[in-house]
Order: C-alpha cells, then structure tokens, then sequence
C-alpha cells in the first residue's frame, strides 16, 4: 500500500478515537483540523487501510462498520442499546472451538463470536438510552 497523507491521517484519526469507530465519526474527527476533509477520502483509506492489514473492519450487527486497529483475531459483545462493545477473551473462542471440535467433530476454519446483549450500565436505567461508549470496560464480576 502507497503511503499518503491522508491515509496516515485517517489512520491517527482511528487511534486518537480509540477504535470501534465509523466512518462518520472519523470525518468528524478529522474536520475539527480540516473542515473541508472529503468524506469520500476517508472512505477510500479505510477500504486502503483494511485491505493492507492496518485496520480491522468490524460489523457489530446492525448500522455502519467500525473500524480498529488490527491486531489478529478478536470477537465482540455489542450492547444494543449504547452500542458499546466489550472484546471476548480469546480463550473462551479456544474453548468453543475445542467443544466443537472434540464434541461434534467439527473442525473450525475460522471463527468469528458476535455476542448482542444489554451491557450493565443499560440495564440500570430501563428505557433510557445511555450516552454512546465505544469500548465497554472489561469487568469480570
């Protein structure tokens, strides 16, 4: 992948985000700089930089993807609600794929975990909608 500027800010937009993030949030991240920074543009270096490996493209149900940094396989729980997203630990995917495996023997090629639900913060306020967290703060209980 050509390196362009605007890849690389598009990029730097991810990160200062801290990932799950759209293509909408990152226009509008970028255009607190660059008012007049093309959409279109940024749409172009996701497709560049997930092609290229830099980024993940995650589709976490319904609405529009979001996108995170690479970093190898990782699955998701998705709040309904305020669309917050918790990562899955990897073993319970290991676990999973083991069960399959030994259990039914079936032979996993590749596995991807989307898990829909209702995160705590929601479920303490019934019928209100919480503000929107991109990244759920992992607590086992």
């Amino acid at each position: 992948m050509r390196r362009t500027a605007q890849r690389a800010m598009v990029h730097e937009a991810v990160v200062a985000l801290g990932g799950h993030c759209t293509a909408d949030q990152i226009t509008e991240e970028l255009r607190r700089t660059k008012p007049t920074f093309p959409r279109s543009t940024v749409y172009r270096a996701l497709d560049a930089l997930t092609a290229a490996g830099s980024l993940y493209a995650a589709h976490l149900g319904e609405g529009a993807t979001h996108y995170e940094l690479a970093s190898g396989e990782h699955h998701h729980a998705v709040c309904r609600i305020c669309g917050g997203v918790l990562h899955i630990e990897e073993d319970v995917v290991t676990n999973l794929e083991n069960h399959l495996a030994s259990a039914h023997r079936f032979t996993p090629a590749r596995t991807q975990v989307l898990v829909v639900g209702v995160c705590e913060s929601c479920s303490h306020a019934p019928g209100q909608k919480a503000a929107r967290r991109p990244t759920l703060e992992h607590v086992h209980h």
